[in-house]
């Protein structure tokens, strides 16, 4: 994740059940696909939970991804805008 993201993570996790829920799951699944990439071989039915337990997370960040666009309008509307000047 970018730092930007993990910045607003580290902002709102605590205000956001949702938020929290799919990151805390986010970073589980990555522990454990980890571990299946730490082996020098996977049986086929290794090889597919690793292949399920990625498009689980891929779901997962896709929903991260639209619940810190939420965040991201919200800061964005805290800065003030320009005006233009002629």
């Amino acid at each position: 994740m970018e730092k930007r993201d993990l910045e607003l993570i580290e902002k709102y996790i605590d205000y956001d059940e949702e938020l929290r829920r799919y990151v805390e799951q986010h970073f589980e699944l990555e522990r454990q696909i980890e571990q299946f990439n730490k082996r020098l071989y996977l049986s086929p039915e290794e090889e597919a939970i690793k292949k399920t337990l990625q498009k689980i997370k891929l779901k997962g960040k896709d929903k991260i991804e639209s619940i810190l666009k939420k965040y991201r309008k919200i800061e964005e509307d805290k800065i003030p805008k320009k005006e233009n000047s002629r």
